[in-house]
């Protein structure tokens, strides 16, 4: 079949790279245009356009995918089946039924659950203990398509987002691979989802990053374990903003009455110890605003803190949450 693969982040890599190694004819991939980033603000390309561009594949970037211009390219192309894979950009009907077999999806996350813009993050933030990827054909709704093909991955309790979001990414691809085999077979079949059992995982703001201490010990490390390595958790102390990257709950240490957020211990044997409001949270890993991550022994090697210092003061709203 002539595919055309539409992908953008880190994430759509290995299904694109998928196709490369088991032949599929991909006849164009579509990402977003370079971005600014960087100190520079230099223009960087994503990382499908740098696979593509090193697999020999035609790269477009347009600006918007619905513009007429760029739908009379994709007629041009005689497309059997479009793949996406994080693409960003909602696609028109006149996109999505374009192609004999239309256009289906590498969603991450097990539909009908956790539809929307952020599936992996929410999943651990949430404390699932599993997730995994939906091959979906696409329709004009938001990840509302019938589903052609679902697997599941564990999420242990140390899990970051970044270890997940590994895991699927490897999972997409090797289901998206299956997917075409079974289309191209006239064997696919398409599972409606149940919308009663739906959920949505919303983008990621910043008020999302900032840990609210009057929470449950567990509610904070999913939190800080949903953020890490991207956008990270973050908390103030005086007026300055620490990320915190690695914690982990205390079980031993005696209860007492002590406000969400006081420091416990700074030092020691303990090393940096908050209260919660529930339980008590060790933090191992942290950066200061304009440092690098190190580990709390490093940390208070540098920066010691007064065991009677409480964090979080101050920090009301989103507008401190990135540094």
């Amino acid at each position: 079949m002539r595919i055309v693969f539409m992908g953008t982040p880190d994430f759509a890599v290995p299904s694109l790279q998928a196709l490369v190694q088991y032949n599929h004819e991909v006849v164009a991939v579509v990402t977003q245009p370079d971005k600014p980033g960087g100190r520079g603000k230099k223009l960087r390309p994503s990382p499908v356009k740098n696979a593509a561009l090193a697999a020999g594949l035609t790269v477009y970037q347009p600006l918007k995918v619905r513009e007429p211009a760029f739908v009379k390219v994709l007629q041009d192309l005689i497309p059997d089946i479009i793949v996406v894979a994080a693409f960003g950009q909602i696609l028109p009907a006149e996109i999505l039924y374009l192609p004999p077999h239309g256009c289906i999806n590498v969603h991450a996350s097990l539909l009908p659950a956790y539809r929307g813009a952020a599936p992996i993050h929410r999943a651990v933030i949430n404390g699932e203990q599993q997730t995994g990827v939906t091959i979906m054909q696409m329709d004009t709704g938001l990840d509302t398509g019938a589903m052609l093909l679902q697997d599941r991955v564990p999420i242990g309790p140390d899990d970051t987002v970044g270890l997940v979001h590994d895991r699927l990414a490897e999972l997409g691809a090797k289901l998206v691979i299956e997917a075409l085999e079974l289309i191209e077979s006239g064997r696919a079949q398409h599972v409606p989802q149940d919308d009663s059992r739906s959920s949505y995982a919303s983008m990621l703001t910043r008020s999302d990053e900032i840990i609210h201490w009057e929470k449950d010990a567990v509610a904070i490390k999913n939190q800080v374990r949903g953020l890490n390595p991207w956008p990270g958790a973050c908390t103030s102390l005086g007026d300055k903003l620490i990320k915190i990257w690695r914690v982990s709950v205390v079980r031993d240490y005696p209860a007492g009455d002590v406000e969400p957020g006081r420091l416990l211990a700074a030092g020691g044997n303990r090393g940096i110890l908050v209260q919660t409001g529930g339980g008590v949270l060790s933090i191992d890993e942290l950066q200061l605003q304009g440092k690098k991550r190190m580990s709390a022994a490093d940390f208070l090697r540098g920066h010691p803190l007064d065991v009677s210092s409480k964090l979080g003061e101050g920090q009301a709203n989103g507008d401190e949450g990135r540094a």
